[in-house]
């Protein structure tokens, strides 16, 4: 999703009003061309430009005019395009089942889902969320000077808002700066929950190697991706404290192979002991037939850093996972403590169950869709 909610985006494109395909016009509908993409959204919008497109849509800013308010509409074009493929449906349904669910200031809104006019029939669907105005990628690509406060600022929410996740049972499992978005007011919200899982599901659907963007993937998602667990957000938040020192990726693997020598190489060489966790002797044999690396202390990668940014960040890029830091403990380390309150951090909700998995059919993942469509307008669910 994800340049999905920033307004800050350049785009050349105009947003036109069109006719409608066939000239056949859906009640309640009307009709603009986004970035070449045909809009068949409720009357109630009114686009304004465009300000993202990527592989799973395309996202303009809009006005809703009953409300005066700014939100982000993105089209998720073709769901059920490949009836054998259902990967794209899947990845929305889940964020329409989580996005309901969780209510959280450093969490995404989602604040409605059009209504399709075919039930049966839908091909795309259409989300609207509150609009932000940028992300941290873009921030940190900018050189716009970064203060101490920035980055404490933004480190300090997005570990409140994964704090939540994780009470809920939900590993977000791509956690990256391109997914952390962010207003005039450094307000941060965590968003594409595409690739979401419930943390109690230990199943093939679950423990699937395809998670994190390589960059910010934890070494045991590399060696032995059959099991895992909250560790893996916490290693991407460390990625993600590096980039906001030192204004680039720390690992920017080509590859799974390359990703792990870098870690390697930044790390140090690791001990028999480290590597108790990989139950995959193949793995295990390519760990140790990597040349030796002493390692790269973090205070000489980023020596205008705060050492105790840095003593934070050892603490949550360790190679293994049970001696990882946690997202409670991180809150609590003095790199954060003049934002901290322990009354403020939200006590644990309850678990979600998100009731999926890769195996269920597309008529059941349109009716599911169509029940969570039905949760935003009740005035059809009460037909």
């Amino acid at each position: 999703m994800v340049v999905a909610m920033r307004e800050g985006a350049r785009h050349h494109e105009m947003v036109r009003l069109v006719d409608p395909p066939n000239g056949i016009r859906n009640q309640g509908k009307h009709y603009y061309s986004v970035s070449n993409t045909l809009f068949e959204i409720d009357t109630k919008y009114m686009p304004t430009k465009p300000i993202g497109k990527g592989a799973y849509g395309v996202v303009c800013s809009s006005i809703n005019r009953e409300t005066d308010e700014k939100v982000a509409i993105k089209k998720v074009c073709n769901i059920f395009e490949d009836p054998t493929n259902t990967v794209d449906a899947l990845r929305t349904l889940r964020e329409l089942k989580l996005l309901r669910q969780m209510k959280h200031e450093n969490i995404i809104v989602l604040k409605d889902i059009m209504m399709p006019p075919n039930r049966r029939t839908f091909k795309d669907v259409y989300l609207v969320y509150e609009l932000m105005d940028t992300d941290l990628r873009q921030i940190i690509r900018s050189g716009r000077r970064l203060s101490e406060n920035h980055c404490q600022c933004f480190l300090f929410q997005l570990l409140q808002g994964l704090n939540y996740l994780h009470s809920a049972n939900i590993l977000h499992r791509d956690l990256k700066p391109a997914n952390l978005l962010i207003n005039d007011d450094f307000d941060l919200k965590i968003c594409d929950f595409g690739l979401a899982r419930t943390i109690n599901r230990m199943d093939d659907e679950f423990l699937t190697e395809y998670v994190v963007t390589r960059w910010y993937r934890a070494p045991e998602l590399l060696l032995s991706p059959d099991t895992y667990g909250t560790s893996i957000d916490v290693w991407s938040v460390g990625c993600i404290l590096a980039e906001l020192l030192g204004r680039k990726p720390i690992f920017p693997g080509t590859d799974a192979l390359n990703q792990l020598k870098l870690i390697v190489d930044v790390l140090g060489t690791m001990s028999d002991a480290d590597l108790g966790f990989i139950d995959n002797s193949n793995a295990w044999q390519h760990l140790k037939s990597l040349p030796h690396s002493p390692g790269v202390a973090f205070a000489e990668l980023y020596p205008n850093a705060d050492p105790l940014a840095i003593d934070l960040l050892q603490k949550m890029l360790v190679f293994d996972p049970s001696k990882r830091i946690t997202v409670a403990e991180s809150l609590k380390h003095p790199y954060l403590s003049d934002l901290y309150d322990d009354n403020a951090i939200p006590p644990a909700v309850d678990p979600i169950d998100l009731g999926i998995n890769d195996e269920i059919e597309e008529y059941m993942i349109r009716k599911l869709m169509w029940k969570e469509m039905l949760y935003y307008h009740p005035e059809v669910a009460a037909k």
